[in-house]
């Protein structure tokens, strides 16, 4: 495995992830690296979320380490990481009445001292997220009006503005329209490119395959696969994951997985 150096590399190290009286995920070892898109694939309930928010430090590993930038992750404070490294939740709360830009806003403060007002320049980039997820026009918009696709993007500008080294997205594209999860993916894949790292669980193995450089495939029972897209997802390891035949379709420029 090819290790980087700098502040912001998230790696794991023998990680095991359980819930009571399950092994999902045992002794998985990968980095999240700059530059890369990794897909999480897996079936409902097989770990997806549970490994994202354990990469993110917000649950505790059953076993294992991981680290950030070669330093322990739980020797950083949380605000240090949240300036590295964003979660995107599959369900945002809205615990309290907020326009979209103070949504969007909440993204901001982990680069805030304490006690510290938003700047000129904070409303800006904010501003700007929620143009790049097609929100412009709702900044005033109570967040409570917002359909599930809207705010689902809504969710997305706000870790944009977050403007970390590390994305860890569970299911991004949920609740989007075509459009919308192309747009998603493209934002996302366009950060990796500009050497951003980014981690997302899917639940199309198509788009997987479009966007992602790497794919994890995790089997719910302590199993898993990790490698290059393009060896990893193939007709035997997805019929394996979702316990059913697949067929491979290929075209010019992409291919997906339907089933057989």
């Amino acid at each position: 495995m090819t290790t980087h150096s700098g502040d912001n590399v998230l790696r794991c190290s023998d990680l095991s992830v359980r819930v009571p009286g399950r092994v999902l995920v045992e002794r998985l070892t990968l980095e999240i690296r700059p530059g890369k898109v990794l897909a999480i694939l897996g079936r409902n309930g097989t770990g997806k979320s549970s490994t994202l928010h354990t990469l993110a430090g917000l649950r505790s590993a059953a076993g294992g380490g991981i680290t950030l930038g070669g330093t322990a992750l739980v020797r950083w404070s949380r605000r240090e990481v949240a300036r590295r490294v964003a979660l995107l939740p599959q369900v945002n709360d809205d615990p309290f009445p907020a326009t979209a830009l103070e949504a969007v806003m909440v993204g901001r403060h982990p680069h805030l001292d304490f006690w510290a007002s938003e700047t000129a320049t904070d409303l800006e980039i904010a501003r700007r997220c929620l143009a790049t997820v097609d929100l412009a026009s709702f900044g005033s918009r109570d967040v409570t009006t917002l359909s599930g696709g809207e705010r689902r993007r809504l969710a997305a500008a706000t870790v944009l503005a977050q403007d970390p080294q590390t994305y860890l997205l569970d299911e991004p594209i949920q609740h989007l329209d075509p459009q919308h999860q192309m747009d998603v993916l493209g934002i996302f894949r366009g950060l990796a490119d500009a050497g951003r790292a980014v981690a997302l669980s899917l639940h199309d193995v198509g788009l997987a395959a479009r966007f992602a450089d790497e794919a994890l495939l995790l089997f719910g029972d302590g199993r898993w696969q990790h490698g290059p897209s393009d060896k990893v997802l193939n007709e035997t390891s997805i019929g394996a994951l979702y316990g059913m035949p697949v067929r491979e379709l290929r075209w010019p420029h992409g291919r997906t997985f339907v089933a057989a």
